[in-house]
């Protein structure tokens, strides 16, 4: 209603209880002035009704002066409040009208007078027997009432009746505040706030809203607000997917492909990061998959010229990393390659250190490289227009095993951690060190890290029976300082994640055969899973399953809230690289033997025959991979085999299969 109707309300309604003030005013003075005349009559008819039937209404004398009693204090405090108004013959409906125009905020004051009137009236009308001054009473004043009621209570309903919606965030607030507070609200709170009226449904399905909530739930992570007509459809459909991409984990249903190089020489390093996937070969060749177009053959990146196509045999890949724009390869006589996944074909940097490359890494987010010779370590860096500097070339003295970039920020400098011996070593991009942890005589044996965390395991001394075992140790990069310790095996730590694992949890493998996930809020065990033969050498986690490779060629799959296996599936040799995406799954046997002899004990050549070059399996678990006409084989299981308990899995690869009758 808008303020000038409601003004306008107002003065009519003052108007109409005026006159009914002044009605009431005669009729007052009308009984009064009857009262006068009769005064002297009216005590003698008291006095005398109270002489003959005093013991008959003793009783409800008490009760009459106990409701007195009661009504004068809350008459005192209606009328010490300013509301003390004669509301005798009014009805419910009009005293709060009055309350309303009045600005009162309590109506109830009015209906306590007005009950307290109507007790005295009752007992009144008991002790007298005029019923002249009763007729008197009953007759006029209620015919004038229903007259000025009937009026007050058809505006009344006419006004509500033009109030079609509630006036919240259409006339208070703005759309955008509104917006912001529907924010907070769950996908089930917006279902129920759209039942309320047609104002709040339009707000509970505004697309910015259900498109914050699909990008927070990690669905369509680097799409914009325009790109689907109805983001809440979209989010109902990625649930569905998700939840058949779950089902299609637990069941073993989905396709399975090797990703094979016939060319190529013994497998020696693996790297994946999302749908790219990046081999390295004793022959010195590096290959680079995208397994989201299976129809094209493999990227065959050149190496630099400078390592000379005259060399004979070529030198073989140490090391490979990939990442969402860059791939890197070090070889063995010390050269760096990278490359870029755009381009491919010749690579974009080249630089050669004096010895062979220790180990190598790459920053999931940005292209930033750091690679180890000896104790010389060097930090490169793309700007923003793809050109390579150098940042830091920094000898340490101790030999480096090891290093981790650890995941930046956009506006973060980078920053390496190293695993030198007993030490844990930080470099920053001015090559600063800054030694985290240093115990003499206990080794570091894996290393991770996060963007805020960094985690590795330690191995004891042996010299005491107690002196806490091996453990994992996770320091702030913030601070500098432990926050928790964990573990307390009597194995070795041989793999740790940090990185890929869920908010609060670590996973890490052990040389005793176990799988253990820990909570780092209270530095308890969550699950810890045996079923590896000769000992964990690769892991990974999510919030509801964790990936693990044995150094017997075994791939199991867990399921960590009821800490039971899944599925498993075995090769022939060390499982090394183990990475999972959603619906799709990484893994990466590489032999321990890079020289195995030929197919027969007699060929000398190094041509190696297919079971000793390793093998890489990529897993889809997607829906569309159920599909029986797939591409890719299925793998599905019949649920028919009897001999053995391997989980029925009937796994298929390309050269398995029947041919077509």
């Amino acid at each position: 209603m808008a303020d000038e109707d409601l003004a306008k309300f107002r003065k009519r309604w003052r108007e109409e209880l005026r006159n009914q003030r002044e009605g009431q005013r005669v009729v007052s003075a009308t009984s009064s002035s009857w009262a006068a005349a009769d005064g002297s009559d009216q005590d003698q008819v008291k006095s005398s009704y109270f002489e003959d039937s005093k013991a008959n209404f003793n009783d409800a004398d008490d009760t009459v002066k106990s409701d007195r009693a009661e009504d004068e204090g809350r008459v005192g405090e209606v009328r010490g409040r300013g509301h003390g108004r004669n509301s005798e013959q009014q009805p419910d409906y009009v005293s709060i009208a009055h309350s309303l125009l009045d600005g009162r905020t309590s109506p109830l004051l009015d209906r306590i007078q007005e009950e307290r009137t109507r007790r005295k009236r009752k007992v009144y009308h008991n002790m007298n027997s005029l019923p002249e001054k009763q007729h008197q009473q009953q007759e006029e004043p209620p015919h004038r009432k229903d007259k000025t009621t009937a009026k007050l209570l058809d505006q009344l309903i006419l006004d509500l009746n033009e109030v079609n919606d509630i006036p919240f965030f259409d006339i208070e607030l703005p759309y955008e505040l509104a917006l912001k507070i529907f924010h907070y609200l769950t996908c089930a709170e917006l279902g129920r706030c759209a039942q309320v009226s047609r104002a709040w449904r339009v707000l509970a399905e505004d697309a910015v809203l259900w498109f914050r909530i699909c990008t927070r739930e990690g669905f369509h992570m680097d799409a914009g607000v325009s790109d689907s007509p109805c983001w809440k459809s979209t989010l109902r459909d990625c649930r569905k997917a998700a939840r058949t991409v779950c089902s299609n984990w637990k069941n073993r249903v989905g396709s399975i492909s090797q990703l094979q190089f016939e060319l190529g020489k013994v497998l020696v390093d693996v790297s994946s990061w999302d749908r790219f996937v990046l081999s390295g070969y004793t022959s010195g060749d590096v290959r680079l998959w995208d397994t989201l177009h299976w129809d094209t053959s493999a990227s065959y990146l050149k190496t630099s010229s400078s390592l000379g196509a005259s060399l004979e045999p070529r030198p073989a890949v140490s090391h490979v990393q990939v990442n969402s724009t860059v791939a890197a390869a070090a070889f063995h006589h010390g050269s760096v390659d990278v490359w870029s996944l755009e381009t491919g074909g010749e690579p974009i940097l080249h630089y050669q250190v004096p010895a062979e490359v220790r180990s190598l890494s790459l920053s999931p987010d940005f292209p930033i490289l750091a690679s180890v010779s000896q104790n010389q370590v060097r930090l490169d860096q793309a700007d923003d227009r793809g050109y390579w500097r150098t940042l830091c070339r920094t000898q340490i003295h101790n030999t480096v095993d090891g290093l981790v970039l650890v995941p930046v920020l956009a506006q973060q400098r980078p920053l390496a951690a190293l695993m030198a011996g007993d030490a844990v070593i930080l470099l920053d991009h001015q090559g600063a060190l800054q030694t985290l942890h240093s115990v003499y005589g206990h080794p570091v044996t894996c290393l991770d890290a996060s963007h805020a965390l960094l985690a590795f395991g330690v191995k004891r001394s042996g010299w005491t029976e107690h002196d806490g075992g091996n453990q994992i140790h996770v320091y702030c990069l913030e601070t500098g300082r432990p926050v928790v310790t964990v573990g307390s095996s009597p194995g070795v730590f041989s793999c740790v994640n940090l990185r890929d694992a869920p908010a609060h949890l670590l996973v890490c493998g052990n040389k005793d055969r176990r799988v253990t996930t820990f909570d780092l809020r209270t530095g308890s065990c969550v699950a810890s899973l045996y079923g590896h033969q000769l000992g964990v050498t690769a892991v990974q986690a999510d919030e509801w399953k964790v990936v693990s490779g044995g150094g017997e060629g075994l791939v199991c799959v867990w399921e960590t809230r009821v800490r039971a296996k899944l599925w498993e599936m075995h090769n022939r040799h060390p499982v090394r690289h183990v990475h999972f995406h959603h619906s799709s799954l990484l893994t990466a046997n590489i032999p321990d033997d890079k020289s195995p002899r030929g197919a027969c004990i007699t060929d000398d050549d190094l041509t190696a025959h297919r079971r000793h070059r390793g093998v890489i399996c990529h897993y889809d678990f997607s829906e569309a991979s159920a599909v029986q006409d797939h591409v890719l084989p299925v793998c599905r299981s019949d649920y028919i085999e009897t001999s053995g308990y391997n989980y029925n899995i009937g796994l298929t690869v390309p050269y398995d299969r029947l041919p077509a009758q």
